[in-house]
């Protein structure tokens, strides 16, 4: 999620004007808030302690069925057969790796043919052109093939494809959300938007794009409004544009998410979790009515996945959205009916670091109700660490077995749902 006003260019990928925006990371912009350990090429990796998760208490069971709206993620809707898992393949159908530069480390080939990894997300830096990156999915595809991973479903490949500023791969969507919004036909050039990035990303062989943004901006070059990454101030807009997005990429074969859950349009400029804790002290009333309202029509329009934001709103919870229960389960599971996939910001923000190691954010996050956890700080040990403590979380009990099982399930089901 932070902004940086430095434009970069991946092997003369980036048209002008692409801004290499890390929406969901702090990575794109070619550093962390954290330090993870160095990625090396060796397989093994030590054994990290067990971690008792101080997360709020889980609460009852909740699972994708019931009340929960169904989507292609939810089990009952095409659900996946469950294959045998190890607790550590287990806990890697729940991470998301990244890695730096232009060639896939061999360490993150070898978590993928083991059956360690649920999916890779790329940024700018990954991308010398889209003949490149094609080759580089058919890699992991390979890889994900391995007679020695038992898990037969599609990675989730997956990256931040916007439009406007915020876009990895050239090409569409151009407009901005903002543009969107402003533009004399909106819905239309929704849906245009939505089939276009599902073409886009399809074509060097991605199944997933993290957007679009539901944030309801508030003022004129506040955190969102400033690279052009909301749709509307009101969120009637924001609500029937997101979900004729979200309509459109999904029909064209590319899972959506709807972000940044609770939603971060109240944040100021200068107010970013990828670098810092933010607090938005909105009260219960206008986050309802506001800023989670458009989340209705997402999930209305069977939004694949959502993210969830690292800032604090008090008026919900203490602790930051992702690593609060009362958020993912109160007000996204409970009251909003979502069934599908929820995954995580940036695991390394900045907006974590009274929150301890990698390794204990995930049995936070994961004990909080999060399904996936991102690991976007472009290095192959962040995403080990956070493997370790899911592992180490499902082992000891201090992760609630029925409750991991479920969430691998959903996202077992969202992998078995996309094409291959």
């Amino acid at each position: 999620m932070r902004v940086s006003p430095v434009w970069l260019r991946a092997g003369g990928i980036a048209a002008a004007g692409t801004a290499v925006i890390a929406c969901t990371t702090t990575a794109a912009v070619g550093g962390t808030s954290s330090s993870p350990r160095p990625a090396t090429s060796s397989p093994a990796k030590p054994r990290a302690a067990v971690l008792k998760a101080t997360a709020q208490p889980p609460g009852p069971a909740v699972t994708t069925a019931g009340s929960a709206r169904p989507d292609a993620s939810a089990p009952g809707a095409g659900a996946a057969a469950a294959p045998a898992l190890t607790p550590k393949q287990l806990a890697g159908q729940r991470v998301i790796y990244s890695y730096k530069g232009l060639t896939v480390p061999a360490r993150l080939l070898y978590l993928i043919r083991h059956g360690d990894a649920a999916g890779v997300i790329f940024f700018s830096g990954n991308i010398s052109s889209k003949t490149q990156i094609a080759g580089v999915v058919r890699q992991l595809v390979r890889a994900d093939g391995a007679a020695t991973n038992p898990v037969h479903a599609p990675l989730l490949l997956m990256t931040d494809q916007e439009g406007g500023l915020v876009r990895r791969l050239p090409g569409a969507p151009a407009l901005s959300e903002k543009q969107i919004g402003e533009a004399a036909h909106p819905a239309a050039a929704a849906k245009d938007a939505g089939t276009g990035a599902a073409a886009n990303l399809r074509s060097v062989g991605m199944n997933l794009n993290l957007a679009p943004v539901l944030d309801v901006y508030r003022k004129a070059g506040d955190f969102d409004d400033q690279f052009q990454r909301s749709y509307s101030k009101s969120q009637n807009k924001v609500s029937y544009l997101g979900a004729d997005f979200i309509r459109a990429q999904q029909a064209g074969g590319v899972a959506a998410t709807a972000k940044h859950f609770p939603g971060l349009g109240a944040a100021t400029k200068h107010q970013n979790t990828d670098e810092a804790p933010v607090t938005l002290t909105v009260s219960k009333a206008r986050l309802r009515s506001i800023d989670e309202y458009p989340y209705q029509a997402a999930i209305s329009a069977k939004v694949k996945l959502v993210m969830t934001s690292w800032a604090r709103y008090p008026a919900l919870a203490p602790r930051p959205a992702g690593l609060s229960w009362a958020i993912v389960h109160g007000e996204l599971r409970d009251r909003l009916q979502f069934g599908g996939v929820t995954i995580t910001d940036a695991m390394e923000a900045g907006a974590l670091t009274s929150y301890g190691s990698i390794e204990h954010r995930a049995l936070l996050a994961a004990g909080a109700g999060m399904d996936l956890m991102l690991c976007s700080g472009q290095n192959v040990a962040e995403g080990v660490q956070c493997l370790d403590g899911l592992e180490n979380g499902y082992t000891s009990g201090s992760l609630g077995k029925a409750m991991f099982l479920r969430a691998e399930t959903r996202v077992r089901n969202l992998r078995a749902s996309l094409q291959p």
